[in-house]
């Protein structure tokens, strides 16, 4: 696979099949994980998989509650928004990520695969998230869907100590991921305009030049 196809195309997915994911497709994950950059090539991370329904179904309320606080409380405002003004394509957008996080909490118990990422003594994920997007990538070189979250930090102790994470060795859970052969299609995300949200020199500063969408497949 192109490599820019699989930066552009790479999006958070999911609804996905119950059928487990191959072990040869969990090596891969994994191996390509661990060659990520690490800061001072510490290697100071560790990844948990998960494919047993009885944990998973016990990680699933955890789940559920988690994505209750994000609507209560961090995207509270926004979800007010949304519901106030329906027919704003902004607020479309956001009850469609909504219906998406939703379906997330409702089937977490259905998920084949998950993957935890965890870092030691380090909270800047400096070097766990570099490992973890190249799991995601590697999965889907192979036509597996990926969605990583970390709403599952508002359960962290929880969490933890269901995996058996040693409590005084000083591991940070940076986040779960969530794999599954896609229902739907892959595709490029719309996003803002990179001319809106960068800078050169100076913050607030003009780029210099636009993007006139996506620049894959090649205009």
């Amino acid at each position: 696979m192109d490599i820019l196809e699989a930066l552009y195309t790479t999006r958070a997915m999911r609804r996905v099949e119950r059928t487990p994911i191959p072990t040869d497709v969990q090596a891969l994950i994994l191996d390509a994980a661990v060659r990520a950059p690490s800061g001072g090539n510490t290697q100071n991370w560790r990844f948990l998989l998960v494919d047993d329904p009885a944990l998973i179904a016990q990680l699933a309320p955890l789940y559920r509650e988690a994505v209750d606080l994000l609507w209560e409380h961090v995207y509270k405002d926004r979800l007010d928004a949304a519901r106030a003004n329906p027919e704003d394509p902004e607020s479309k957008q956001f009850q469609r990520i909504v219906s998406s996080v939703e379906h997330a909490a409702e089937e977490f118990a259905r998920y084949p695969l998950l993957l935890f990422g965890f870092v030691q003594h380090d909270p800047t994920g400096g070097s766990i998230f570099p490992a973890i997007w190249s799991a995601m990538l590697a999965a889907r070189s192979r036509g597996v869907g990926s969605t990583l979250t970390s709403v599952l930090l508002f359960k962290s102790a929880e969490v933890l100590d269901l995996l058996g994470v040693p409590a005084d060795e000083g591991w940070i859970m940076a986040g779960c991921v969530t794999f599954g052969y896609p229902t739907g299609r892959w595709g490029v995300a719309p996003r803002r305009p990179v001319e809106e949200v960068a800078h050169r020199n100076q913050w607030g500063a003009p780029l210099g030049f636009a993007v006139d969408g996506p620049l894959w497949p090649e205009p």
